[in-house]
């Protein structure tokens, strides 16, 4: 059992070099390159999906059971790293995997292959999501892995900035040269394997991994390891995600409540830059709540991040039962998800790396990533159900109620 003893002990043995090193300036290229090519896909699928005559409920059902076969190889592969002491090998593979599905979506004709390359894109972003938090965690001192995880966030979010950008700028500038309407779509899926395959390339040549002897438990042995105050971390990170629905679906949302004013094509690429601005927030506040949390501690920080979800799907409840299709009124509902968003992809990696000791922590970050897909799993799936058999307002209606039991659960957490 891993004791608070052994995690002072490790701080006390760290060495006291500064946060910003080749490890953590690496990982943030390379979440940058991989989210360019991630985010030019998810941010042209719901316009895409729309094309090809998928509803709401397909969508959040690809999204759902995606992020569900992802959570058990995250598992796994956070075990793996801990048994055999090394994951920069296995880790440039995830992110060589999650690169080449970019090009799947470019050749799908119906919701299947979209399905199959979501999957395998996911799969192997799960397999090495786990293995590159353990690195990270172990290239910085104690007191700066609020600052390291959020500088990785950042460039992750910058990623997400720019590839939803060049994503509408491609689709524009070809849109009007391409007479297949969907021709201009396949095309970027297509550009999208350069940053994606780059991204893998980037943590070959700059993230180096600190050798450690191997995990001598068995699988199970090793998750009867875990601390308890992990333990009870992962209810609260479980009951928001079964309420934190796919970014996908607010880029639904918008679309849907701006087409009776705009048009279908026009509410798509104004979707599109709401989502851009979800992503500039999250990448404004990444840094600033890791730092924060160094200071002032993790756990309020991490309720208020989740508060701030339940009240993005209050939000779009709202805009649906009034018909809100305001501009400015979306912008701030994105803002405000971007902003939770930060707070949680950056607390909850840094709270795990204070709560695990390091020779556990490829399988604590494992766990953290499974209950986080299956969370998602059921989130997307859900809402998309409800939206589609009922209204969006019973489906972002429970988004809010499971996000905000989320946030009284770490609130209340010691």
């Amino acid at each position: 059992m891993t004791s608070s003893l052994e995690i002072e002990q490790e701080a006390l043995t760290q060495p006291r070099t500064g946060w910003l090193n080749r490890n953590v300036v690496g990982m943030g290229v390379t979440s940058l390159l991989s989210d360019v090519g991630h985010e030019m896909v998810t941010a042209l699928l719901p316009g895409f999906l729309a094309l090809l005559g998928v509803q709401a409920a397909a969508l959040g059902a690809i999204e759902g059971i995606a992020d569900s076969t992802s959570s058990f190889v995250r598992l796994g592969g956070g075990w793996l790293s801990d048994r055999f002491g090394h994951r920069k090998a296995m880790a440039v593979g995830g992110y060589l995997l999650t690169g080449a599905s970019n090009g799947l979506f470019a050749a799908a004709y119906g919701w299947p292959l979209v399905l199959t390359a979501r999957a395998v894109g996911w799969l192997a972003r799960g397999f090495r999501t786990p293995l590159r938090n353990a690195i990270l965690a172990d290239s910085v001192p104690l007191g700066a892995r609020g600052k390291a995880f959020g500088f990785e966030r950042a460039g992750d979010t910058l990623g997400a900035i720019v590839g939803p950008l060049f994503a509408v700028g491609l689709l524009t500038y070809l849109h009007s040269r391409v007479a297949d309407p969907s021709a201009p779509f396949r095309i970027v899926f297509r550009i999208a394997l350069i940053p994606g395959l780059g991204a893998a390339a980037a943590f070959a040549v700059m993230v180096r991994d600190k050798q450690r002897a191997g995990l001598a438990m068995r699988f199970w042995a090793t998750l009867k390891a875990l601390p308890h105050p992990f333990r009870r971390f992962l209810w609260g990170a479980g009951l928001f995600g079964m309420g934190d629905f796919a970014r996908t679906l607010m880029i639904l949302a918008a679309t849907q409540l701006l087409t009776p004013s705009r048009g279908v094509q026009r509410a798509a690429q104004i979707a599109v830059l709401l989502y851009v601005g979800h992503n500039v927030t999250y990448a404004a506040y990444s840094y600033v709540v890791g730092a924060l949390s160094d200071r002032w501690g993790r756990r309020g920080l991490l309720a208020l991040g989740y508060g701030a979800g339940a009240l993005t799907a209050l939000g779009f409840f709202a805009a649906f039962l009034w018909w809100l299709d305001s501009i400015v009124y979306l912008l701030a509902l994105f803002a405000l998800a971007g902003f939770s968003i930060a707070v949680v992809d950056t607390l909850e990696g840094a709270l795990t790396a204070d709560l695990v000791a390091a020779e556990l922590r490829g399988t604590a970050y494992g766990v953290l990533a499974t209950v986080n897909g299956v969370g998602d799993f059921v989130a997307s799936v859900s809402v998309g159900v409800l939206w589609t058999a009922f209204s969006p307002l019973f489906g972002f209606a429970y988004g809010a109620l499971l996000m905000g039991l989320g946030a009284l659960v770490i609130y209340r957490v010691r």
